[in-house]
């Protein structure tokens, strides 16, 4: 389980899926209310608290994105400021800990890894150029690069070494096409990979 605070009162916590099977949690699980859920979402607080001093009090915005091959990522947004008051709105100190959530869950087959090097991104991109029918797009975002990929065609064996690859070189990242495209800069729209290989 790792974790990053994002902003003040945003933090973001990578699963794999071995993070889940070790709680005897399956992926679909995530998506229904049972006691292992709320022990992992208690742990992951505890952990944010401790890890990132994320204080998890008020309410909760979750966002779960599920990451084909790879595991989930979980966005949690502490509760908005009372304007009036300026402060959190925080529940009874008799109630630390119940959590008032907003859940939302998103699954996606796109894949989006980010690299800190253009030169990781190429090597990637030459290794599992052989494999792909569509090449993605490649972004720039806060100077690092967001290659995206929809894997259609794909085997299961092809796809699992298309992951093993990319994660090789970049990590994961729940980045979507619309904040790449709004706060990013689009390098390369279409099949991004094969212009890659073409190129350099």
């Amino acid at each position: 389980m790792k974790m990053e605070r994002l902003s003040q009162d945003k933090i973001r916590i990578f699963l794999t899926f071995d993070d889940l099977t070790e709680r005897g949690i399956q992926k679909d699980d995530m998506w229904r209310e049972i006691p292992k859920v709320h022990e992992l979402f208690s742990e992951m607080m505890d952990q944010a608290y401790s890890e990132l001093g994320f204080d998890a009090a008020g309410p909760l915005a979750v966002e779960v994105f599920a990451l084909p091959a790879q595991g989930m990522v979980v966005i949690i947004t502490r509760g908005k400021m009372e304007v009036s008051s300026g402060s959190f709105d925080t529940l009874d100190e008799d109630d630390e800990d119940v959590y008032e959530i907003e859940l939302t869950l998103e699954q996606s087959d796109t894949v989006t890894y980010l690299f800190h090097d253009f030169e990781h991104v190429l090597s990637a991109a030459q290794r599992i150029n052989s494999f792909l029918v569509d090449g993605g797009a490649l972004y720039n975002y806060k100077n690092k690069w967001v290659l995206q990929l929809e894997p259609f065609e794909m085997d299961d064996k092809q796809y699992a070494m298309m992951i093993a690859i990319l994660t090789e070189y970049g990590e994961p990242t729940s980045l979507t096409s619309a904040v790449l495209e709004e706060y990013g800069k689009t390098v390369i729209a279409d099949d991004a990979v094969k212009v890659l290989c073409a190129h350099f």
